[in-house]
């Protein structure tokens, strides 16, 4: 009930945003961005994310803000809310459905009850173990066509999806094998398909929100987490765990959504430098999302005595060989329709590599 009332507080908090941008007729007539900024009041998209100021999901809505502002001529003000400000990532999500903010990024974790085909991305092992051929992935294929359809039936028009980086575990101990793994609890996101994956390996996932997962660790409520290094080391997890596992047994990705009524008020003009933004911001956020996970490591091994232990090839084919059934789970929880878009993905991931 508090969580409902808090999102209605929200929308209506939020709802005078829509009258500033709602039909966004002004170019309906095909007329040029530069005229219109003359001839009305510049209109104010907000674009709410799920990762604090400087973090990936922040640089790529900064990047957005910037190209559309300048595509527009100043006609569009992008308003960039970070995680906390408009809710967690669950609140900002439902915002987004319901029109009270235009555009967003959302992860599977925060989206997968109302897209539930999209915890495919919680499966481990899954995606290339090439940063730039996942990237590539995960934009032009065939299965993501289909996972799109499913988010537009959920009032969600995807522009872009983009990995933020390979995901690490930090733990209490070394997890160099899936035993490593028995009875340890492990912070995760509410998704029944990530908890799962831990069950898989013996492990106890944990649910806990993201701003508490610090003082989670620092009390001993919680033995480990599991996060892309640059949240490792901006959420400073280093400080309260002794190990971080490079395991890259997943990647975790973000997704760029428009509400779909307000993407159908767009003009067909406006619309394409809409996409033309973000595409721009996808092709930014690939070489700045490895530089910062590149530089925050370094950061961790300079600034902690956090120690670094990097999986051989033997010990991730033990944590895959034991992650596998975790497939089979998805496709029995999220029915025909998860299992048609799994079997893509997994002929799109082959051709990729070949």
């Amino acid at each position: 009930m508090l969580k409902k009332l808090l999102t209605a507080f929200l929308v209506l908090s939020l709802v005078f945003v829509l009258a500033g941008c709602g039909s966004d007729g002004d170019t309906a007539d095909g007329g040029n961005e530069a005229a219109d900024a003359q001839e009305q009041e510049v209109v104010e998209w907000t674009f709410a994310h799920e990762e604090v100021q400087g973090s990936v999901q922040d640089r790529y809505a900064q990047k957005f803000k910037e190209e559309i502002e300048e595509l527009t001529d100043g006609a569009v003000n992008v308003k960039v809310y970070p995680v906390g400000q408009l809710g967690d990532g669950a609140n900002q999500v439902e915002l987004l459905q319901n029109g009270a903010i235009q555009l967003g990024i959302n992860n599977p974790g925060s989206v997968g009850t109302l897209v539930p085909e999209t915890n495919l991305f919680s499966l481990h092992f899954l995606l290339p173990a090439d940063m730039d051929k996942a990237h590539e992935l995960v934009n032009d294929s065939e299965a993501m066509d289909m996972l799109n359809q499913k988010y537009l039936d959920a009032n969600m028009k995807v522009l872009g999806w983009f990995p933020e980086g390979y995901q690490m575990w930090t733990g209490n101990k070394a997890i160099t094998s899936p035993e490593d793994f028995d009875g340890f609890k492990i912070r995760t996101m509410a998704s029944p398909v990530i908890s799962e994956s831990y069950k898989a390996y013996g492990a106890d996932p944990t649910p806990i929100p993201y701003m508490e997962v610090y003082s989670s660790l620092q009390l001993n409520m919680i033995d480990g987490q599991v996060n892309p290094i640059f949240a490792i080391e901006e959420m400073k997890f280093y400080e309260v765990q002794d190990y971080m596992m490079l395991s890259n047994q997943a990647i975790f990705v973000g997704t760029f959504v428009a509400n779909d009524m307000f993407w159908d008020s767009l003009s067909d003009e406006r619309r394409a430098k809409v996409q033309e933004a973000a595409d721009a911001a996808n092709d930014y956020i690939l070489g700045a999302q490895k530089d910062l996970n590149n530089t925050r490591l370094e950061s961790i091994k300079e600034n902690s005595d956090m120690e670094i232990v990097e999986l051989t090839e033997e010990q991730r084919s033990a944590f895959k060989e034991a992650s596998q059934p975790v497939r089979d789970f998805y496709v029995e929880q999220y029915g025909e329709d998860a299992g048609k878009i799994l079997d893509q993905l997994l002929k799109d991931v082959e051709a990729i590599q070949q």
